[in-house]
């Protein structure tokens, strides 16, 4: 045989080999649902919430004696079979808005911030890579959903976890630490008049042009320019209004209870204006000494926890069901990993994050009340894992959002979710 003929033939067979392979691997096309809401609300329980003091309740343990178990008893709830703590009674009444998946897992090392960012961006922490949190995705791939407000805007501090990574700043959020004071660098002083902030405003556009001149083609340059024209244009009257919560009646600021309360009240009104993604952040108010991040003593006054979140969970689903906004409006529950059945030396829990419980309620889901399955002591999954890449891709599935679809930073492809699915029982 001829060397060029053996070469042919080598490539041939080479070549009939691949398309084979590729054939046989080529995946069956995967059905993604989509859902048909508008805008999310992140409530973000900066800690990590005990899975089995809250919406996995199991046999009651002893702290003093050492005896892994829940510490509040379970009660029934609307869905037939589902329990939750007693301090989550209000909540109880209406699970069949609420989805708790009691098998969310990840593989981070349970420390707080590594987990966080797990979370947020769904994806370990790279060296080479900014990934974007779900929040800037979301932002990025729907925009706001009204003109003159953000897309994406976060009640708390600021973190590098909740940011636009290689989105940049347009994907990036506005945010607020105070309800009184409103968003970081919007609010104007009260002592500057028309005049006055007319010709501050001037004085910046000329500033603004010489720098447009001056770093004609810096993309950095071009960023920061942009977002100071986001800034003018959110600061104006319109938008401000939004954030007067005096605005509403006595009777339904009562409802939504304390601080937490009160922002996810403002979640609401936000979601009124166009605003696409909310986060309201849970960890700013340390009722119990140490927030849920219950180890020790942090523990025992956990209840104070749980009943203002239940209080403000519960009012926020009844005040978007009597706005008519509930089956557009999907709220999820985050934090970053759970808690073990086994206490402490003094008593309190430590980090599970093999094993934990996270919320969905209404944006037009099929709700069960909980899915699912874990151990006796709220453990090991028995039933439904679910990953964090799928809890992401079934928020970005219920806003109509592919999982699959790629971002890319520069070059470089980058699927939303890291393979995530949908959990699909909860599409109907």
């Amino acid at each position: 045989m001829q060397r060029r003929e053996f070469l042919e033939r080598a490539g041939a067979v080479a070549g009939a080999a691949v398309a084979g392979s590729s054939a046989s691997a080529s995946p069956t096309a995967v059905h993604v649902p989509k859902g048909k809401a508008e805008h999310v609300v992140f409530l973000w329980l900066g800690g990590g919430m005990a899975q089995i003091d809250t919406f996995d309740p199991k046999e009651i343990g002893d702290p003093k004696a050492k005896k892994a178990g829940s510490y509040y008893p379970a009660i029934d709830t609307a869905v037939p079979g589902v329990q939750v703590c007693e301090h989550l009674s209000h909540t109880a009444a209406m699970m069949e808005h609420v989805t708790a998946l009691r098998t969310v897992n990840h593989n981070v090392v349970d420390e707080h911030a590594a987990a966080t960012n797990r979370m947020h961006t769904g994806r370990p922490t790279s060296g080479t890579v900014q990934y974007p949190s779900i929040g800037s995705i979301v932002a990025h791939e729907r925009g706001s959903a009204a003109e003159g407000v953000p897309a994406y805007m976060l009640i708390g501090y600021p973190n590098p976890s909740r940011g636009p990574g290689f989105l940049g700043q347009k994907a990036g959020f506005v945010y607020l630490t105070d309800l009184d004071s409103g968003p970081a660098g919007l609010s104007r002083p009260a002592d500057l008049n028309a005049g006055r902030i007319a010709r501050r405003e001037e004085l910046l556009s000329t500033v603004r042009a010489t720098g447009r001149d001056r770093f004609a083609g810096d993309h950095l340059f071009q960023e920061y320019d942009a977002a100071i024209a986001e800034n003018l244009r959110l600061s104006g009257p319109e938008f401000m209004k939004v954030f007067d919560l005096t605005t509403e009646s006595d009777d339904l600021r009562n409802a939504y209870g304390g601080e937490f309360g009160q922002r996810c009240l403002l979640a609401r009104r936000l979601v009124q204006a166009g605003v696409r993604f909310i986060e309201v952040s849970h960890n700013l108010n340390f009722i119990n000494g140490t927030g849920w991040d219950t180890h020790n003593e942090g523990q025992q006054n956990q209840h104070l926890l749980i009943r203002e979140l239940d209080i403000a969970l519960s009012a926020l689903i009844t005040d978007l069901e009597q706005q008519g906004l509930l089956d557009t409006t999907l709220i999820a529950l985050g934090t970053e990993f759970g808690r073990p059945a086994t206490y402490d030396g003094r008593g309190g829990r430590g980090h599970q994050g093999s094993c934990f419980s996270l919320l969905l309620a209404g944006g037009g889901l099929k709700h069960h009340g909980a899915w699912g399955v874990t151990d006796e002591l709220s453990k090991t999954i028995v039933e439904n894992p679910v990953s964090v890449p799928d809890f992401h891709a079934t928020i970005h599935a219920a806003l109509g959002i592919d999982p699959a679809h790629e971002l890319f930073d520069g070059s470089r492809p980058v699927p939303i979710t890291d393979q995530g699915r949908p959990v699909e029982a909860l599409f109907g």
